[in-house]
């Protein structure tokens, strides 16, 4: 693949798709028929204007290529061309925070495993192999952004640093050591500037790292899509295939369900999700008062660090100037102005700090794009915005920072599942995403997201290989996911499609004492009157011991039978197929999700499968990743593409220009159509369409109707 040309394809999608106009340069993935370096070659023949940027063959079948519309539109008309796609944007995944280290989990390692010998990919935004504590265990890698030799991080305009972080998670060993400090780091370029990529880029370097031979692949990146069905997704379950365990940040969407993106999709990957330490939080509240107000820094803040105790002031949704902010916390209502603006304009009105509150029910996550913001600045609920005007500018008093311990938690901004189609339980497994501190380049910063969580496994998954070579990535993952620890807070277990099996236990990963396949009981939708299903599940005894296992049931619901052993013998090394099944009487059962655990007892250990069912339907997107193009094919018309996570009776798409929402008509219905991906041409005059519009998808299923909005561009 290394002897095709490879350009910068940095797609920046800020008002939807992109349509080009027929001279102009685009990029697309085309998936073929047969060979398809025969396929690059005899298109390069026929149609010599056009670029061959890449050329898959390991993980996927395809070439990406570059050229004029008008070019593209007669490679699209081959026979040999089975699926065109557009260049998707991969973003790395984090957030600015406080500090936190690897050595925490490093401590109960058996300081015999380190990784020596194990081979780690890293697909990110590049690594500073010139970092102190790295250089020693890079051994080098390949840049699928400027398609050469030096996978370096960006530097100036753009500049990069969350490759460098994730690697020093992994195999950082210096100053700071990774969970693998000897294992050997490749670094594989795939997001550029900003930490933005494509999918040509981010399927290239999947498959480089293949080639190359790579034990463990980690990809703290990803999309919105929660499908399976994506190109990534696929290129992630080959690379399994072909022997490379590969582990995927679940995503920074959360808290809300269906929020897990593609990759992490995959159902072969290891999907992880992040979660706290106990640590102390930053509070606000006023001499007298017991109530306290939880402050959640936003991504890119600067900690919140105020020690003094400070006036507000509010000024609304931060329309007009402010005036006589200095020395003070700026309180601002959620709303029509951008956070980074808010912030910037506090800031330069001399405040101390920002406390942005929802303009709606519940809490929020929030993010400063980018933008440096020398002061802290905050997120609250509607309730406790309302509260602090209340109590610190209606009565006059002054706010006081406070720091709350609080137990290890689920991350609210960790993706959560389960993943639609598929209805699997996602993420996997929790690691530690909060308060992470790692290399980048010049030192080290705190950051916090799934990116951070997924090197903690990654670097686990090499120290695995490490004492067990032979095993596959199967038998890694069967370890890993068997050993984690359930989670939970007072008294309460954390949900599968929040926690998958727990958190990780690297010591028990190396030297698991009993071991679960499948790793989550997936009963799928319950459609029939009365439903019933069994899953056979695999239990194994590694040790030298016999043991027995003893089977609880979940609580008991109305309409709902579980049928499974009381308890299974196990003899030293011995493998037992065990059925699990689950009758329901469908009037009894609620509409949407029901999970929970299956709980196992095995002498005083306790192991949790999770398990899930869901009745007709749940509060999950239909339609994801609609576009909206002019046709590559036919002048004068318009190709559709969507996402379904069901069938559904029909669908209609009418197009609305963007600000005024003047309706432009409806130009687009269909009926009975399929779940997965959905694409068309469609009659219209495309070529009059210009400027920024909005597709309203209305789909209608068992005569239930609900609505989507995506942003489409056309120049």
């Amino acid at each position: 693949m290394r002897n095709v040309a490879f350009l910068l394809i940095v797609v920046w999608l800020l008002v939807g798709f992109h349509s080009p106009g027929a001279d102009e340069e685009v990029t697309l993935i085309f998936e073929v028929e047969g060979s398809s370096k025969l396929a690059a070659g005899e298109i390069e023949s026929r149609i010599p204007r056009v670029e061959v940027l890449a050329v898959y063959d390991t993980i996927f079948n395809g070439v990406a290529i570059k050229g004029k519309v008008k070019e593209l539109e007669k490679i699209a008309r081959l026979d040999m061309v089975i699926q065109q796609y557009p260049v998707a944007v991969y973003q790395a995944l984090y957030q600015k925070t406080e500090p936190f280290s690897t050595d925490r989990l490093r401590q109960s390692l058996p300081s015999s495993y380190t990784g020596k010998g194990v081979k780690v990919g890293v697909i990110d935004t590049g690594i500073d192999y010139h970092h102190p504590d790295l250089a020693g265990n890079y051994k080098g890698g390949f840049d699928t952004v400027d398609f050469d030799d030096d996978p370096m991080e960006t530097v100036g305009y753009g500049e990069t640093l969350h490759g460098t972080h994730v690697a020093g998670v992994i195999a950082a060993n210096g100053k700071m050591k990774g969970i693998a400090p000897d294992a050997e780091l490749y670094a594989y370029r795939a997001l550029g500037p900003g930490g933005v990529g494509s999918s040509v880029q981010v399927i290239a370097a999947i498959e480089e790292a293949v080639e190359d031979g790579m034990d463990v692949i980690n990809l703290s990146l990803g999309n919105d899509v929660n499908g399976p069905d994506w190109p990534t997704s696929h290129a992630v379950n080959k690379a399994i295939e072909l022997g490379v365990t590969v582990v995927v940040a679940a995503g920074n969407s959360g808290p809300e369900a269906w929020t897990v993106g593609s990759p992490a999709t995959s159902s072969e990957a290891i999907t992880v999700g992040a979660y706290s330490f106990p640590k102390a939080i930053p509070t606000l509240t006023f001499p007298g008062e017991k109530k306290v107000v939880a402050l959640h820094t936003l991504m890119g803040s600067k900690t919140w660090d105020l020690t003094k105790k400070y006036p507000l002031i509010h000024v609304g949704i931060g329309d007009e100037e402010i005036m006589d902010a200095k020395g003070k916390i700026v309180l601002f209502e959620r709303g029509v102005i951008p956070f980074s603006e808010k912030a910037l304009k506090a800031y330069r009105s001399g405040a101390a700090g920002v406390i942005i509150y929802n303009n709606e029910k519940g809490s929020f996550q929030g993010s400063l794009d980018g933008v440096n913001i020398p002061i802290p600045v905050a997120a609250v609920s509607g309730t406790a915005g309302k509260w602090l005007v209340e109590k610190g500018i209606n009565e006059n008093q002054w706010g006081e920072t406070q720091f709350k311990e609080v137990e290890e938690n689920v991350a609210p901004f960790s993706s959560r599942g389960p993943v639609t189609t598929t209805w699997d339980v996602k993420p996997d497994l929790l690691a530690p995403g909060v308060d992470i501190v790692s290399t980048v380049p010049g030192g080290y910063k705190a950051l916090q997201g799934t990116s951070m969580a997924a090197p903690h496994v990654s670097g686990a998954v090499a120290v695995v290989k490490e004492a067990h070579p032979e095993w596959t990535p199967s038998q890694i993952k069967t370890a890993i996911l068997s050993t984690a620890d359930v989670l939970e807070k007072e008294g309460r277990l954390f949900q599968p499609t929040e926690q998958g099996r727990g958190i990780l236990d690297i010591e028990e990963s190396i030297n698991p004492s009993f071991l679960i396949s499948p790793f989550a009981l997936n009963f799928g939708r319950v459609k029939d009157e009365f439903f019933k299903k069994e899953i056979p599940i695999k239990v194994t005894n590694p040790t030298n011991q016999t043991f027995d296992l003893y089977f609880e049931q979940p609580d008991k619901k109305a309409g709902v039978t579980w049928r499974m052993p009381s308890s299974v013998t196990l003899s030293p090394g011995q493998s037992k197929q065990v059925d699990i099944q689950l009758q329901l009487s469908k009037t009894f059962v609620k509409e949407g999700i029901h999970e929970g655990f299956v709980t196992i007892k095995a002498g005083k250990d306790v192991y949790h499968i999770p398990f899930l069912y869901m009745k007709e339907t749940a509060d999950y997107k239909k339609v994801s990743g609609f576009e909206l193009t002019k046709s590559m094919n036919t002048n004068h018309h318009l190709q559709y593409r969507f996402y379904l996570s069901e069938n559904i009776d029909r669908i209609k798409v009418d197009l609305y220009r963007a600000g005024t929402m003047f309706h432009q008509g409806e130009i687009f219905k269909a009926e009975n159509l399929k779940a997965g991906m959905n694409k068309g041409v469609i009659s219209s005059d495309g070529t009059n369409l210009q400027g920024t519009y909005i597709a309203v998808v209305t789909v209608e299923n068992n005569k239930d109707e609900e609505e989507y909005t995506f942003p489409i561009g056309f120049e």
